[in-house]
């Protein structure tokens, strides 16, 4: 039986500062910049920027929310996702290490699990990270002038998810969205979406004894993982699916602009997305200059000058939208 996710579509957290994000992603991680726009939900205007690999792919979207101004913050623990993980090329660790030393980004010794080489990392706001050496990983990395294509990030590989308990977070997965159980490594159990490997795999960290984390937007914290298929077809599908197993409070499909999505809570605590594919990040500027400018959904555009004022100001690093 064949998943009923195609992979990883996005991945979202809570940050701290918004120029502090910016240059995190497009200098440290070498990511593409790709759209400034605005929280949807919520009342306070709040930053949301999405950052990518070369062709803004599905599967390589880190999307981040400055929590800083609203003074949002939250608890780390269980419920949660622990770590993004990135993929790279095969022997391109030492090269990171010394990257992120230069800028001075928090980081620990290359180690392995599954079978491949890892080194973990930090966000200044406390976000976790890891890059993991993937040989079948063919997805076209963005370049800087510090980050050459043979270093470069991928896209995701994976996301570790924190559990007091596995078995109903792994019928979650198994029964309602079709993964399949691959193995063990000490305390993780991994998760593959079809095939697996990168952007298609899910570890879960079994923590029996850690507390709950926070479920609310807060800085440093990841808010949810999403997770792709074509058309809002195959998301209805998903959506019956997961209601016909009891997972009732899947929500309504809610209009992203970029894409369509529904969200269901996961019974480990996760917040799981199911987003479409079929609209993009081109659909309101060129895709050679994504991330440039400000851009607001239509109807948030009668208000713009009331929701952009209070925000950070930003400076958005040259070529991060167009290297």
């Amino acid at each position: 039986m064949s998943a009923r996710v195609n992979g990883i579509h996005h991945v979202t957290s809570g940050v701290s500062g918004a120029q502090e994000d910016i240059d995190f992603f497009t200098k440290a991680v070498g990511q593409r910049m790709i759209k400034q726009t605005v929280l949807f939900d919520g009342e306070k205007p709040i930053y949301h920027l999405y950052y990518a690999n070369k062709h803004a792919q599905v599967g390589s979207v880190m999307t981040c929310f400055p929590f800083r101004q609203a003074g949002l913050s939250g608890r780390k623990g269980t419920g949660q996702i622990q770590t993004t993980c990135y993929s790279v090329p095969v022997g391109s660790l030492k090269f990171w290490t010394g990257h992120f030393e230069k800028h001075k980004v928090k980081h620990g010794a290359v180690h392995e699990r599954f079978g491949q080489k890892r080194l973990g990392f930090s966000h200044p706001a406390g976000l976790e990270f890891d890059l993991v050496e993937d040989a079948h990983d063919k997805t076209e990395g963005w370049t800087t002038d510090e980050i050459s294509a043979d270093v470069a990030v991928r896209g995701f590989h994976s996301v570790v998810m924190s559990v007091r308990d596995t078995e109903e977070q792994e019928r979650f997965f198994v029964d309602g969205l079709g993964f399949t159980k691959q193995g063990h490594s000490g305390p993780f159990i991994r998760f593959a979406i079809n095939e697996g490997g990168a952007q298609k795999t899910i570890d879960l960290h079994h923590e029996p004894d850690r507390k709950q984390g926070s479920w609310t937007f807060a800085q440093g914290l990841v808010h949810h993982i999403a997770f792709a298929v074509p058309t809002e077809k195959e998301q209805t599908v998903v959506k019956a699916h997961l209601e016909g197993l009891g997972y009732t409070d899947v929500s309504e499909i809610k209009d992203r602009n970029y894409f369509h999505s529904i969200y269901c809570r996961s019974p480990g605590g996760i917040l799981c997305e199911i987003a479409t594919c079929d609209i993009g990040f081109a659909i309101d500027e060129p895709m050679e200059h994504l991330g440039e400018k400000m851009l607001l959904p239509p109807w948030f555009e009668p208000r713009r000058a009331e929701i952009v004022a209070p925000l950070e100001p930003i400076k958005v690093p040259r070529h991060a939208g167009a290297h």
